[in-house]
């Protein structure tokens, strides 16, 4: 379910119906949990993968990854997570982690490359919260990017309303 992917950015003035998507989308960042409230003005960027992990990128180098809520669905009640170890390096497309459920197992990547500040060990507890909140208590991995630019320069990361619109058209 979840393999490489890298990132693009893009630049634009959000229309009124982006802003209404990134409102209204069970995929966008739950904004009261620590992948947004890490830094006071919440992530730089946000970018979802076609593989369905996400990557919240603060200014300060951090970044939270985890998989979306399409994802969570997809792979039902999750029964474990294993967590990164801090200090770990990761190169772009390097699994971080997996994520076993009722129906399947699957590896998260990183779209990026640096070091695991921390894994989420509240999952260990309470591998649900993968389910009932993975863009907010359900992120996977904090990670000390390697070169935080790269959310903007690398090719293949999307932003919410490409994300959606890609899953619009997986369903046709």
């Amino acid at each position: 379910m979840f393999s490489r992917v890298v990132v693009r950015s893009s630049r634009f003035v959000a229309s009124p119906l982006r802003l209404a998507l990134r409102c209204q989308s069970t995929n966008a960042l739950n904004k009261s949990q620590l992948p947004f409230t890490h830094s006071g003005e919440g992530p730089l960027a946000v970018k979802y993968t076609s593989q369905h992990e996400w990557i919240a990128a603060h200014s300060d180098g951090t970044a939270f990854l985890g998989i979306t809520k399409y994802a969570a669905d997809a792979l039902g009640d999750a029964t474990y997570i294993e967590i990164p170890e801090a200090d770990t390096e990761v190169s772009a497309g390097d699994s971080v982690s997996s994520v076993e459920s009722v129906k399947s197992a699957s590896e998260v990547y990183t779209p990026l490359s640096g070091t695991v500040v921390e894994g989420n060990a509240a999952l260990e507890e309470s591998p649900q919260l993968i389910n009932t909140d993975p863009l907010g208590e359900g992120w996977i991995a904090k990670i000390k990017l390697e070169n935080p630019e790269e959310i903007n320069t690398t090719e293949g990361l999307l932003t919410l309303e490409q994300y959606e619109q890609s899953l619009e058209h997986d369903e046709h």
